[in-house]
C-alpha cells in the first residue's frame, strides 16, 4: 500500500523487457487509483486460479457464466445462501438431486462451475 500516511508517497515500478501484458499492467497501475477497479483489471488479466486446486492464475472452464458477468454471478450467490438458510443439510426431498450432483462433482475432483 502507497500514500496511506499523511507524507507525501511514491511508488516506482521497474521492468526489464516486460511483456505485453507486462506493459498492460504497468499502464493500469499509472492510470488506475482505485484498488478495487485494480483488482478487476489484475482478474481480467491474469485469470483467477482454481477455487479448491494449487494453479494460482488461469481462467477456470465456467460453463454458465463468465466471472464478469458479476450480476448473474451475485443472483447465483444469493440463491445459494437462501437454500442454505432454508435446508442447511440438503435433506429435503427437493434437494435430492443437488446432493447427489454435489458428491459427484466433488468425487470427481471438484470442478465446481
Amino acid at each position: 500500500r502507497v500514500g496511506r500516511g499523511t507524507e507525501q508517497s511514491y511508488c516506482m515500478f521497474l521492468a526489464e523487457n516486460p511483456s505485453e501484458i507486462g506493459r498492460e499492467r504497468l499502464d493500469i497501475i499509472e492510470r488506475v487509483q482505485d484498488g478495487f477497479q485494480l483488482a478487476e483489471e489484475d482478474l481480467r488479466l491474469r485469470g483467477p486460479g482454481e477455487f479448491f486446486g494449487t494453479r494460482q492464475s488461469g481462467l477456470p472452464d465456467l460453463r454458465m457464466a463468465k466471472l464478469s458477468d458479476v450480476t448473474l454471478l451475485e443472483l447465483a450467490r444469493a440463491e445459494a445462501i437462501r437454500l442454505f438458510e432454508e435446508d442447511p443439510t440438503l435433506e429435503m426431498p427437493e434437494h435430492n438431486l443437488l446432493t447427489r450432483e454435489l458428491a459427484r462433482v466433488w468425487q470427481e475432483g471438484g470442478e465446481w462451475s
